[in-house]
């Protein structure tokens, strides 16, 4: 039987990360088979394997690591939509067995109870393995002339996501946002700068780097690029996209919003960082000035759907400029070290 090489972590285990050998998956994993074209490595994936998080599947010890996938297909049913040939993206999530009302509904990214489960991080394989299976539900269909430039689908939903959030909050009054503020220069910050222009709203990034290629980035997309100095900021943000997670910077964002400000938390803050912050001038401030903050994680189909369009209406030379490290499966483990200039690195598999 045909034989594929997986990264695999143990949950629970720090630095467990190693390269396994397996049987590629048969049907009962799903009915459309994928070869991996590229894994895409993000701050979640460096949590799990410092043993922040991650849940192996049942009745396994080791978890295939991975949630930012791009894939060929290689064998699908005639009435799945999809063909050999096809790039298609894995959706990462799975509603619960239960269901709750809401992935009853598959809105799933919205899960009620918690017993979701996600490729790489909760309880299900992951997408860093030279083959994988998952049911056409759960695979979006990538337009070829976008090519390996949609491994950046995966974090581009979880923006798209957030921008559909807003928009609904915004409807609550007569809602026309002139200016946005992304904190974090990282892959969701510089796609969440890319949907705020491709809207044709002005924007704003605050990152700490002053070099690199973040502040290129930034301005050739036509926004303005700020290195940490919260004093040249207006005050008068009426989006703010949080995407650093870091505490410090979630507690000075809310002095830089005006009245009906909208405020998307997208970073998640390490549990043991702590602030001391003004709870009763905070809520004063949220309160009097009709003020929303609330939290996005994750991401719908639809998403995935609306992720794809907004990366093909991108510059395919800006987008290829964030993926800045391209590591070949053999030298997987490089892939998982952080070097200086790092936006997005991406795992390439043969093919």
């Amino acid at each position: 039987m045909k034989t594929m090489q997986a990264i695999t972590v143990e949950p629970g285990v720090a630095n467990s990360l190693r390269l396994d050998t397996f049987k590629v998956p048969s049907q009962d994993r799903g009915s459309v088979l994928i070869q991996a074209v590229a894994l895409g490595i993000c701050g979640t994936d460096r949590d799990i394997i410092s043993a922040r998080y991650g849940t192996a599947p049942p009745g396994h010890q080791r978890l295939i690591i991975g949630h930012e996938s791009l894939g060929r297909v290689e064998d699908a049913p005639p009435d799945s939509g999809l063909a050999p040939g096809d790039l298609v993206i894995g959706v990462v999530r799975h509603p619960d067995p239960v269901p709750c009302v809401n992935c009853a509904s598959d809105e799933w990214d919205m899960c009620r109870n918690g017993r979701y489960t996600e490729h790489g991080i909760q309880a299900r394989d992951g997408f860093g393995s030279e083959y994988y299976r998952l049911d056409a539900g759960y695979l979006v269909k990538v337009d070829a002339d976008l090519g390996d430039l949609a491994v950046l689908t995966e974090p581009t939903s979880i923006v798209a996501k957030a921008w559909e959030h807003i928009d609904h909050l915004g409807r609550r009054a007569v809602w026309t946002p002139k200016c946005v503020l992304i904190t974090g220069a990282g892959p969701v910050g510089l796609l969440a700068a890319m949907f705020a222009v491709q809207r044709n709203i002005e924007v704003h990034v605050l990152d700490h780097n002053n070099r690199g290629p973040k502040p290129d980035l930034v301005r050739d997309l036509g926004a303005t690029y700020h290195d940490g100095d919260w004093g040249k900021l207006r005050r008068d943000f009426d989006v703010v996209i949080e995407a650093t997670g870091v505490v410090p910077v979630i507690a000075q964002i809310f002095e830089h919003t005006s009245p009906n400000a909208i405020t998307c938390l997208l970073g998640v803050s390490a549990p043991s960082e702590k602030t001391s912050i003004d709870l009763g001038a905070l809520n004063e401030e949220i309160v009097l000035g009709n003020r929303v903050v609330f939290g996005s994680v994750n991401a719908n189909r639809r998403h995935y759907m609306s992720a794809l369009a907004a990366l093909a209406a991108a510059d395919r030379d800006w987008l290829a400029r964030i993926i800045t490290r391209r590591v070949p499966l053999e030298k997987w483990r490089a892939a998982y070290e952080k070097h200086p200039g790092d936006i997005k690195t991406v795992i390439e598999f043969p093919s």
